[in-house]
């Protein structure tokens, strides 16, 4: 999600518009549907993450469990169902939780740029680094989908609005940090791994996106690396 509107000129960076998260995107139905009967593909792997007994067997309980965790992240049909978008959710949640505390451990992230801050679209992470300093992070973001993708490459931050709004479709987008034509970092009220993604914006916790504004300022650069799952 982006745009940029600087008081009387509004530059829009096409790649980055978004249309409102509560629409379309994956939030969560005001009512739960039916649990669904049918074991799933990924039922060993869905029951094992979630602490259950792994059969293989789709069971009330099972289904209950699942639903509650669709529900919480937006995969629809939130029905219970072990299929590939909720394993696939939980398999990056995996590989979230396994890098711990050294996200540039490939040394993808430039270490020559002073402070910087780093998005590692494969792992859906982003952190902010001094050198070879950690100084926050890394923490799960949600970016562009398919079609929307957040463009890779070294960046610097250009534009910050705090209280940021969405010209086009009135969209909050708190503690905006544009660093891309009209894509940026900002806050969302969705689940970080809410799919299918954004349409070209870094979205963020309030809380992240809150301690980047504290951490960062115009002319910090910004690297992007990685291709999003799905993309």
């Amino acid at each position: 999600m982006g745009e940029i509107r600087r008081r009387a000129t509004v530059v829009l960076g096409a790649t980055a518009l978004v249309a409102p998260l509560t629409l379309a995107l994956g939030a969560a139905p005001a009512q739960a549907a039916s649990c669904t009967t049918q074991t799933g593909p990924y039922q060993k792997q869905v029951e094992k993450f979630l602490g259950r007994p792994v059969d293989g067997r789709q069971s009330t309980a099972d289904c209950k469990a699942t639903r509650a965790f669709q529900t919480k992240h937006g995969i629809t049909p939130n029905i219970g169902y072990a299929g590939p978008v909720t394993w696939g959710v939980m398999d990056l949640m995996n590989k979230q939780k396994a890098v711990g505390k050294n996200p540039n451990k490939a040394g993808k992230c430039p270490v020559d740029k002073g402070r910087i801050a780093c998005v590692n679209l494969t792992l859906q992470l982003s952190w902010i680094q001094d050198g070879k300093k950690l100084v926050h992070g890394p923490v799960p973001v949600r970016t562009g989908r398919n079609g929307y993708e957040t463009r890779t490459g070294l960046k610097k931050i250009y534009w910050r609005n705090i209280d940021h709004v969405s010209t086009i479709y009135d969209v909050p987008m708190p503690y905006a940090q544009f660093f891309d034509g009209g894509q940026a970092f900002h806050s969302a009220g969705v689940s970080m791994w809410n799919p299918p993604g954004s349409r070209g914006c870094v979205n963020m916790t309030r809380a992240t996106a809150k301690k980047y504004w504290s951490l960062l300022k115009n002319g910090d650069d910004v690297y992007v690396y990685g291709r999003k799952p799905g993309t």
